[in-house]
């Protein structure tokens, strides 16, 4: 089943001859489960392309479908209780609140939802991500690659539909990137958990279950999934 679809999308900057075309008409299918790699260029339209996907940014023109539902014709608030209860954000730069200890981070948007915190669920996520002895540290305390698998946890704990990865090893060295993008894999077939993943490294790309390629605001290869195979 799909559970994401982008259809016709554009985000064009400026007017006539000065026009940007950061997205031109892109179509995109993801599947339930799918673990997914966006590559690209620096300018490429990959960044602006999965803020359009999180919602965190509106388009000139077109669609963006998670659980058949358009999220773009939702108003900013609707989008907002959307976007936290669907959407799961692991950042290259971690995001974590520094006064919070590592269990309040991975649990507050549950809190800031009013949910149920799924303890069963919550400690799985935390024993895959092997963050047990470090639930009451602060995030000053925790190296970068363990930031980062908090970041992961986090973004796992509202059981979201869809995890947005945007260059989540960028401040990582590479022992530790491969680690978190193995952690990251890990978690997907785990938890069943659909992620998209925007890197301009190659080699992690490699990881992913399918990898498109964007190239000046156009996908040049792997858009679709090919439902007929």
């Amino acid at each position: 089943m799909s559970i994401l679809k982008v259809l016709k999308l554009r985000k064009y900057y400026g007017e006539n001859e000065n026009t940007v075309k950061a997205l031109d008409d892109v179509d995109i299918e993801v599947e339930e489960g799918e673990f997914v790699s966006i590559v690209g260029t620096s300018g490429s339209g990959k960044s602006t392309l999965l803020h359009m996907l999180g919602g965190l940014d509106r388009p000139t023109k077109g669609d963006v479908f998670i659980n058949n539902k358009n999220i773009f014709s939702m108003s900013d608030d609707e989008l907002t209780v959307f976007r936290r209860r669907n959407i799961g954000f692991v950042f290259q730069s971690y995001n974590l609140v520094p006064i919070l200890n590592v269990y309040e981070n991975i649990v507050l948007p549950i809190e800031l939802d009013g949910g149920r915190i799924d303890k069963k669920y919550i400690e799985n996520i935390i024993k895959v991500l092997g963050l047990e002895s470090k639930l009451n540290n602060m995030p000053n305390n925790l190296s970068g690659g363990q930031q980062q698998r908090v970041a992961i946890a986090r973004a796992l704990a509202s059981k979201p539909s869809i995890i947005l990865a945007d260059e989540p090893t960028g401040n990582l060295d590479t022992k530790t990137s491969m680690e978190v993008i193995g952690l990251l894999k890990i978690t997907s077939k785990n938890f069943n958990q659909t992620i998209v993943m925007i890197t301009h490294n190659e080699e992690i790309s490699q990881i992913a279950d399918r990898i498109i390629r964007i190239e000046d605001g156009k996908i040049v290869g792997g858009a679709l999934y090919e439902i007929s195979k």
